[in-house]
């Protein structure tokens, strides 16, 4: 991926990652497969699953790698421990990577320097502004957000103006930005609501396109409904 790159983002089902012949968990790092084993609902393993799945996709999809020669990694500032807190490359310094899970979705990005994504299921109660602004008092502080005309998605409508800035805050907090640039938008055939924080270009790609052709055995996820499960808050990943 060269410096002039658009960032690539992509959103998805959980079960569209997780149905793929090249969803296989053993592609993931120990300490990520060790996390995944203390996760006791099912459903959010899955996402959880399906959001670093997605993530290594894009990286490979952008630095040519295989997708099991990833090497992602995660670092805690606050703690100084590794396992949580802002992902990194360390093969890949000038690039930023963030992903995103909620309630049967996933989304990951990478792109030239700090980036963050987020994603809501669309039908998720909104957010009260006051409680936005609480948890991220910069966000009034915030570059307006730019949108950008998408072939398979459309801008938010009023009503979810809240749900939106709450997306973008967490975006742009991902990014370790919390006054920068901020793109969302709503796509219409997964219900989700999405926030993109970056400085420079941009793009979305369907999951089915970033995908490495499958070389071990697939995780095989349980049937799921294609219905996005709904819960009372948003909360951060």
């Amino acid at each position: 991926m060269n410096a002039g790159t658009p960032a690539l983002v992509v959103i998805a089902r959980t079960y569209e990652v997780l149905s793929a012949s090249a969803a296989d968990e053993q592609v993931l790092a120990g300490w990520e497969r060790d996390r995944l084993t203390r996760i006791r609902v099912p459903a959010r393993r899955d996402d959880v699953l399906a959001a670093r799945l997605l993530l290594r996709w894009c990286v490979a999809k952008a630095t040519g790698a295989a997708a099991d020669e990833v090497d992602l990694r995660q670092h805690c500032p606050d703690c100084g421990r590794a396992g949580h807190g802002r992902p990194f490359l360390p093969a890949h310094s000038q690039l930023g990577v963030s992903l995103s899970h909620a309630d049967g979705l996933a989304a990951a990005a990478v792109g030239h320097g700090s980036i963050g994504v987020d994603v809501e299921p669309w039908e998720r109660r909104v957010p009260r502004p006051q409680l936005v602004h609480r948890r991220f008092p910069s966000a009034q502080r915030a570059s307006p957000t730019r949108t950008t005309a998408l072939p398979r998605e459309v801008h938010l409508p009023p009503e979810n103006d809240s749900l939106a800035r709450w997306v973008e805050a967490e975006a742009r907090f991902k990014a370790g930005d919390d006054t920068g640039p901020a793109h969302t938008w709503r796509d219409t055939s997964r219900r989700a609501c999405a926030a993109l924080a970056c400085a420079g270009p941009w793009r979305t790609a369907e999951p089915d396109t970033v995908a490495p052709p499958a070389h071990r055995t697939a995780h095989h996820p349980p049937n799921r409904s294609t219905s996005p499960r709904v819960t009372t808050s948003p909360g951060h990943r």
